[in-house]
């Protein structure tokens, strides 16, 4: 059985979890270890941003069109883990050091980044019915140990990979299960409506992703919308960091105000969209808009939020009407016809969904 990715999956990606603005904070203002893992981070970072862009100029429109399932057949979920080797020709994937048979690992990253894609798979099959990221049962794969003191995880169009953290302001990457689903995620949105990563297009893409990530982290532990504290990377931040996570849907602009790492400047309203050149256009500054926008919808529906508002979500990501450069308005509008198709257009489900866009200034008139 092949470990490696399928060549038609092969295409330069880059989606980190951390944004180069919260690296380049830290680089400014923390102490000679936090600056010197943040600055070789963005380094880093600079060059894989530099490859895909290199790709996509060579590639042209590679990017909008989906890339083939990997196999014609479902053969479950099938892990392979791998240890970054600094010293190898070919860094990626690394040395394998566990697969789907294989006895738990005495390295705690290798377990957490097993176990995570097992759950994501789970989740992705039993909630939504989707096989693997490309619903046709793709292997999963994850490098750990990435780099040396690496502040990061991200998607690279084939796999997972993460950093261990500097350990000083963030923790091992492989300890947050919602920030294994919104990489994963980033390799659906691949497979299906391709969004562009730049701008509202770029902050709906961002948002899906944290969404799904949310989600994810909620069906594991069993929680409902009003049990679930709605905050990715809830377990990264070290207690030597004013702030309780990456990001919170539930309050945009609250997760964290901290001396080294800045002031979280996600707005939840449409009344604070930031205009700027930051982030590729404030992907993940402006998905808090969003963020809340499913929160409010979640939270308006009751129970779990995978059961009603992450189906609805999970539709519009589906659906073949949703084009790479549509903005809030647009995916909104989308929701809303999803949520007709599902529960009927008289339906609580629209007035929940209507209502939550209303709520963050995201204002639909007719779907």
């Amino acid at each position: 059985m092949s470990t490696t990715a399928p060549a038609h999956t092969q295409q330069r990606a880059f989606y980190p979890i951390l944004p180069p603005f919260m690296l380049k904070h830290i680089a400014r203002y923390g102490d000679l270890l936090e600056a010197r893992s943040a600055k070789r981070t963005l380094t880093v970072d600079r060059q894989m941003r530099a490859a895909r862009m290199e790709f996509m100029a060579h590639a042209h429109d590679t990017e909008m069109v989906a890339p083939q399932p990997s196999s014609a057949r479902r053969e479950g979920l099938r892990r392979t883990i791998y240890v970054f080797q600094p010293r190898a020709r070919r860094k990626l994937p690394g040395k394998r050091v566990r697969t789907e048979n294989s006895a738990p690992h005495e390295d705690t990253a290798v377990n957490e980044a097993f176990d995570g894609l097992g759950s994501a798979y789970r989740f992705f099959r039993e909630v939504f019915g989707r096989y693997s990221v490309d619903d046709h049962d793709m292997p999963l794969m994850a490098t750990v140990h990435y780099s040396s003191a690496y502040n990061n995880a991200f998607w690279n169009g084939e796999q997972m990979v993460f950093g261990d953290g500097d350990g000083q302001l963030f923790n091992s990457f492989t300890g947050c299960l919602e920030i294994i689903g919104h990489e994963l995620t980033h390799g659906i949105v691949q497979y299906t409506a391709h969004l562009q990563y730049t701008l509202q297009a770029g902050a709906v893409h961002e948002s899906i992703c944290d969404v799904m990530g949310m989600l994810l982290k909620q069906w594991a532990h069993g929680q409902t919308a009003a049990q679930s504290d709605w905050l990715i990377g809830a377990d990264l931040l070290t207690d030597q960091v004013q702030g309780v996570g990456l990001r919170s849907m539930r309050a945009p602009g609250t997760a964290f105000d901290d001396p080294k790492l800045g002031k979280d400047p996600q707005p939840g309203h449409m009344d604070d969209y930031k205009r700027t050149t930051l982030d590729s256009g404030g992907v993940h500054i402006n998905s808090g808009i969003p963020n809340r926008a499913f929160y409010l919808a979640a939270t308006g529906f009751g129970g779990f939020a995978w059961e009603q508002a992450g189906k609805i979500w999970y539709h519009t990501l589906q659906d073949k009407n949703l084009r790479p450069h549509y903005g809030f308005k647009r995916f909104a509008r989308l929701t809303l016809q999803n949520a007709v198709a599902l529960y009927g257009a008289d339906s609580d489900a629209v007035k929940i969904v209507h209502e939550a866009w209303s709520q963050v200034g995201v204002l639909v008139e007719s779907w």
